[in-house]
């Protein structure tokens, strides 16, 4: 499990480190960060797959994606006695993704790469200046298991360290250069972690929606993120998860309704049917709603649990009425999977809340920067970012 979560110069997450808990609930007013913070997490998470810099591409480069505002910030310009004004950079461009866990903890630190040596289509391309893996709640020199330092990588052996590579490509992280369990093995345990984790944000429910036709349907233990497996994915449950759960699931949200699914040359179609009805209604029938909620069922239900499972404003084209039952659906995968769930309905919050293991983490914009609404500073993990 993640204990904590760290991002330092990512719009508006100048500096923000967040203790995490088995069910965490992010929310807050518009534009107080809640997306920043999960592309943030979405971010760290393209390092482990070998498309950080792609995906930093997408968000309009490196450029784009780093903190607007200037590199401190003094008492006088919170108070509006002096204007905010660049001053002379004294600390290099930065962007700092990081985690620690129960066993292990990583962080990564990108900037700009130095004037080229040679002609290059790609100077703008973000640099991996730094990566660490480390043991215990937070980084520390005795702790450190893996540095990584531009081309060189060293791991420790004993009370010394080895140099495991020195031509490193600067622009890919160590998770695709480095997974040799023989030489490594940290490095591998850490991706197959953080490439276990799984994002769900936005299904689509749309006319034209892959979940609406009948598919060709293979045995489905992870939902696809779009949600176009989903009759394939309701059935692998129906035969190898819990299906008792499954269904309990669809009558507490539509009381005295069931859902099957229908095979035909291969081909699933999921059919939901209600008390009233004379047959069932196909998901080409289902109201955007319906269909997104029973997305949301499958998702939760999955047979292959991940470490860490993200929602991003889950309750999307619902009615307010199925929240409660969307959260009692939240709080029951919370117990076989670690959630963080981004939302600002207040009726999905509210009964989030109620749930004990809930740690809510409220966020607001404090003079541009994204800030965790009664954190001080003594409050924070403890938390040091590997030097370059």
């Amino acid at each position: 499990m993640l204990t904590t979560l760290a991002f330092a110069n990512y719009r508006s997450l100048r500096s923000l480190v967040i203790p995490l808990g088995q069910l965490n609930l992010v929310t807050g007013p518009n534009g107080s960060g809640k997306s920043n913070l999960y592309r943030a997490l979405r971010l760290l998470a393209d390092s482990a797959n070998g498309r950080v810099g792609a995906a930093l591409a997408r968000e309009g480069g490196l450029t784009s994606a780093l903190w607007a505002g200037p590199e401190h910030i003094s008492r006088r310009m919170c108070q509006g006695e002096v204007p905010v004004e660049g001053t002379l950079r004294r600390d290099p461009v930065a962007l700092k993704l990081g985690f620690a866990g129960e066993d292990f903890g990583y962080a990564i630190d990108m900037g700009f790469p130095p004037p080229p040596k040679f002609p290059t289509a790609f100077a703008l391309d973000p640099e991996i200046k730094c990566e660490s893996i480390w043991s215990g709640p937070f980084l520390r020199s005795s702790n450190v298991l893996l540095d990584r330092r531009g081309t060189m990588a060293r791991v420790r052996d004993g009370r010394s360290w080895r140099v495991v590579s020195d031509h490193l490509d600067r622009f890919e992280s160590i998770f695709t250069q480095m997974a040799d369990p023989e030489r490594a093995p940290e490095v591998m345990r850490v991706r197959e972690t953080i490439r276990g984790w799984r994002f769900y944000d936005h299904f689509r429910s749309d006319h034209d929606a892959p979940s609406r036709q009948a598919q060709l349907g293979t045995r489905t233990v992870v939902l696809s993120h779009d949600g176009a497996d989903l009759a394939a994915a309701w059935q692998t449950i129906l035969e190898i998860g819990d299906a008792d759960s499954l269904i309990n699931a669809v009558d507490d949200a539509f009381p005295g309704a069931t859902v099957t699914i229908s095979v035909s040359d291969g081909r699933f179609t999921l059919l939901f049917m209600q008390p009233g009805l004379l047959r069932p209604l196909t998901a080409m029938e289902l109201s955007d709603g319906t269909l997104r909620y029973l997305t949301w069922i499958a998702a939760l239900h999955t047979p292959r649990p991940p470490p860490l499972m993200v929602l991003n404003e889950p309750e999307t084209s619902l009615h307010p009425d199925l929240l409660p039952a969307l959260a009692r659906l939240i709080t029951q995968a919370a117990s076989h999977t670690q959630m963080w769930v981004v939302s600002h309905a207040s009726r999905l919050v509210s009964a989030l809340e109620q749930q004990p293991a809930c740690q809510t983490i409220m966020l607001e914009k404090d003079f541009s920067q994204t800030r965790v609404v009664g954190q001080g500073a003594l409050d924070e993990p403890a938390w040091y970012w590997p030097e370059r």
